[in-house]
């Protein structure tokens, strides 16, 4: 099956903070769309292995994604080594993306810095004929992704490409909210964290309201690019 977007998240939930915005835009203008979690989240304060894959569940449903898989490397310790880098290469080639969003290179957990690394290193290696990988007893074919483009996270990175969602950002929202067990409820016995505030659940509405106050429009998310970012025209600019 061949996907136009493959996002992938260190974690679940990574893709619906980072990106769902987007996403959800994209699904709605008919583009077929996956994401690939690397880790279960197991380390998580809050929540489970087990309820984070329904809420995973959930929120891929409310975003209309074609495919999600994890790929259950160990939360906290999987490293950008040969042996990750080839099971994000068979992913790479089983659904041979047009483009991939991953991870921000740089953020407060240190899974998100790694995983931008290991998914942007095997897009590059998923290229190379003499690699050889199989999936289900068959030989694949290389495949490199035209684009990759990392989401924004925790730190406030500044963009290289920002794109308009405005219209998505309730799809957004319930596909973050999809994660009870995650985010803010003042009902919750669980311990606190960094994510579980009130005022993080209420950033990631402000900051995609603040960078479509800067492009001109409701609601925007951010990406950085490995490479120059071309147009046709300076009118295909919005």
């Amino acid at each position: 099956m061949k996907l136009d977007i493959l996002a992938f998240g260190a974690h679940p939930d990574d893709v619906e903070l980072g990106c769902g915005g987007t996403i959800a835009k994209e699904v709605d203008n008919g583009k077929k769309v996956g994401i690939i979690d690397l880790t279960r989240g197991e380390l998580g304060t809050r929540g489970t292995a087990e309820t984070r894959k329904e809420e995973s569940n959930n929120a891929a449903e409310i975003l209309g994604v074609t495919i999600r898989e994890n790929l259950g490397f160990a939360d906290g310790f999987f490293m950008n080594d040969k042996s990750h880098q080839l099971e994000i290469i068979k992913m790479i080639r089983k659904y041979q993306p047009t483009m991939v969003l991953c991870n921000a290179i740089d953020d407060r957990h240190i899974d998100h810095g790694k995983g931008s690394k290991l998914v942007s290193d095997a897009c590059f290696l998923s290229g190379l004929v003499k690699i050889e990988t199989t999936l289900d007893g068959k030989l694949q074919q290389q495949w490199r992704p035209d684009y990759v483009y990392h989401f924004i996270q925790w730190k406030n990175i500044e963009p290289d490409i920002v794109v308009d969602i405005s219209g998505f950002i309730d799809k957004k929202m319930a596909a973050v909210h999809a994660y009870k067990t995650q985010f803010f409820d003042p009902e919750s016995k669980e311990p606190q964290t960094p994510i579980s505030s009130k005022n993080f659940t209420d950033s990631i509405d402000y900051r995609a309201r603040d960078l479509g106050r800067l492009i001109g429009t409701e609601h925007a998310e951010g990406f950085t690019v490995e490479r120059y970012a071309a147009v046709k025209s300076l009118f295909d600019l919005v």
